[in-house]
């Protein structure tokens, strides 16, 4: 059924984006995508279209096989491997079949919006709004957009780090995502956003794999939901103060932590050596580029039962003589 808002009306002219439904459903907020069979979106006159496009009645690959005669779970196979870009601007404009294949939820198992740039202004938005008949792109649009395609069996999940994601978009996917086993959340929420982010963590039963650029204000309970919710738990990476709750709340929480990731935190001795002597299954623990921080001989030998330590960089001293001051502390940002 067609939007009655006269603005979400799409020009049905003879060149019209065979792809029309998509359009009105990605400006509406409306995100059940129907497999429309289409080929070349744009009026065919746009050579200056970012993909190369191929029709069925493009020449016989070797050995007389047809581009649209490839098993589709073949296809499935190779497109899952993809990233958004291609998934979005590429493959389902090479041929009808490719489409139909580019629309199985195997294909979006994997959501890294860290590749794309979100800005009006990006090639990326650009190319998108011009193959979709666009006015404008929004990350909650888009999001919600390949969201839809995979059909609630993304694994991963990678907010961009700055631009665009909000407290909101959290609660989306948490609700159409629940097989989620990796998220990787943007650099800060609002503050007040903070205290909802356990809750939505703590709904991903499978998760094995947080990784986060700021430490939250709700860090503590994050980790406590985390522990109780999420048996197969396994990966952390969190950057900003860790203190001595944390480090105890991540022994306590996450015994069977097996990799962590503290680089260009603000953390000390005393804190680093609870968490190695407490996290007992830790294969790989990251500490570089670290304020507060000198690893000397004890730590070493401490950690010499993981596999792999990494802490170069680290250091007690920032450049100007001081450790951190008081507002960074409490903040959780360094800046070095």
């Amino acid at each position: 059924m067609r939007p009655s808002n006269p603005s979400l009306e799409v020009d049905r002219s003879e060149n019209i984006n065979p792809n029309w439904h998509e359009n009105v459903l990605i400006q509406s907020g409306e995100f059940e995508i129907e497999p429309i069979c289409a080929y070349n979106p744009i009026n065919a006159k746009q050579s200056e279209s970012p993909r190369a496009t191929l029709n069925e009645d493009s020449p016989d690959m070797e050995g007389g096989r047809r581009w649209e005669e490839m098993p589709v779970d073949c296809l499935v196979d190779i497109f899952r491997r993809l990233g958004l870009h291609d998934l979005t601007l590429s493959v389902p404009f090479v041929c009808r079949c490719w489409r139909r294949a580019s629309l199985d939820p195997g294909c979006w198992r994997r959501l890294d919006f860290r590749s794309l740039d979100f800005m009006p202004w990006s090639h990326f938005s650009r190319s998108f709004n011009s193959c979709y008949r666009l006015s404008s792109l929004s990350f909650s649009a888009f999001m919600r957009f390949v969201v839809a395609r995979s059909r609630g069996s993304a694994a991963e999940l990678l907010f961009p780090l700055s631009f665009g994601a909000s407290i909101q978009d959290l609660t989306f996917v948490s609700m159409k995502c629940p097989r989620l086993k990796r998220l990787a959340l943007p650099e800060n929420f609002m503050l007040e956003d903070d205290l909802l982010i356990p809750e939505l963590v703590g709904r991903w039963r499978d998760l094995e794999q947080l990784e986060m650029e700021t430490k939250p204000s709700s860090f503590l309970e994050m980790i406590a939901v985390i522990g109780r919710n999420c048996s197969r738990f396994g990966r952390l990476k969190v950057r900003g103060l860790i203190g001595k709750e944390d480090a105890r709340a991540i022994v306590d929480c996450l015994p069977d932590l097996n990799h962590l990731e503290l680089s260009k935190s603000y953390l000390t001795k005393e804190e680093l050596v609870v968490i190695v002597n407490g996290c007992r299954k830790l294969e790989r623990l990251t500490v570089k580029d670290c304020l507060g921080l000198q690893v000397d001989d004890e730590v070493v030998r401490s950690a010499s039962r993981i596999k792999c330590f990494e802490h170069e960089g680290s250091k007690l001293l920032d450049d100007y003589g001081y450790e951190t001051d008081e507002s960074e502390q409490q903040s959780g940002f360094f800046y070095w």
